[in-house]
Parts: structure tokens; C-alpha cells; sequence
């Protein structure tokens, strides 16, 4: 019995092992473009990463035919979603992060724009995923896509005044 329960474990722990060797960096990417980080200082991607990592672990025998890489990506796009709730106070502008494109969006806007366009996670699993109607997340990603491709313009300069002669 208890050879069998180690053998076990380490048919678990091996399926695990190759399962984070081809899906980490791919979670790792949507991490940080989440939380629009840099890629080479990105602490809290790999938090995300990491919990999301040991959700999917913790739950390993029970996934029955589920896909592992897809339950990752949930825990992590809840977790962050939870996160951003709760360090801004919903998903209204954050302060941006340093640099990239993406840190000028609303966590909500890189929640929905990464789970549709790099994930590319249909419009209705997104919905149900975050808990909003379809026409919501419809409108969210295309003010998201706009806002990234056309970046709103800062203030216009300023207009010296010439003094009469």
C-alpha cells in the first residue's frame, strides 16, 4: 500500500514537473503582461505565477480530464483580478507602472485584452470567468484595443504669448 501511494506521488509529481517545463512561460508572459511589468523585474508576475502554480498542484488529482494549463490561467486571472480589486479599490486606473504599453490600461482592460488576445480565450468563457455579461467584456476589449493602438494625447503645449510692439 504505501509502495503504491509513493509510486503514485511520483507519477504526480513527474506529469506535474513536464507540465510547468511547457506551460510556465507561457503563464509567466501573461503575468507580467498583466501586471505590466517589466519583463526583467517582474516580482509580481512571479507571485501570480507561483500561486497559481500550487493552486493547480493542490488540485492536480482532481482536474479529471480538465485541462491543467486552462485551470492555471484561471487561478491567475482571478487572483490578479482579486488583487486589483482589492490594492485599488475595483478596477479603475491604477497608477501605471513603468513603461510598456500596457501599463497605461486599467488592470481590468489588461485583464480582458490579455485573456482575449494573447490567451485567446473566447469572449464567453471571459464573461463567465470574471463574473460580467458578454457585451461588457465585447466593449471592454475593443476600448482596450483602441486606447493601446491609439494612446490618448497628452496635454497641448503650451502657447507663449507675444507681446505687442
Amino acid at each position: 500500500m504505501r509502495e503504491r501511494r509513493a509510486s503514485q506521488g511520483a507519477r504526480r509529481a513527474r506529469e506535474f514537473e513536464a507540465f510547468v517545463a511547457g506551460a510556465a512561460g507561457r503563464l509567466l508572459h501573461a503575468a507580467t503582461l498583466l501586471t505590466a511589468e517589466p519583463p526583467e523585474a517582474n516580482p509580481r508576475a512571479r507571485r501570480l505565477l507561483t500561486l497559481a502554480l500550487a493552486h493547480t498542484y493542490a488540485s492536480w488529482d482532481r482536474l479529471r480530464g480538465e485541462d491543467p494549463y486552462d485551470r492555471a490561467r484561471q487561478h491567475l486571472a482571478v487572483r490578479f483580478a482579486r488583487g486589483a480589486w482589492h490594492h485599488h479599490g475595483g478596477f479603475g486606473r491604477a497608477r501605471p507602472a513603468p513603461g510598456g504599453a500596457l501599463a497605461a490600461l486599467t488592470p481590468q482592460e489588461r485583464l480582458i485584452l490579455v485573456l482575449r488576445l494573447y490567451e485567446g480565450v473566447a469572449e464567453e468563457q471571459a464573461a463567465a470567468l470574471l463574473g460580467l455579461p458578454t457585451e461588457r467584456v465585447r466593449a471592454i476589449c475593443a476600448r482596450a484595443t483602441v486606447n493601446l493602438l491609439h494612446p490618448p494625447r497628452g496635454p497641448a503645449p503650451a502657447v507663449a504669448e507675444v507681446a505687442p510692439t
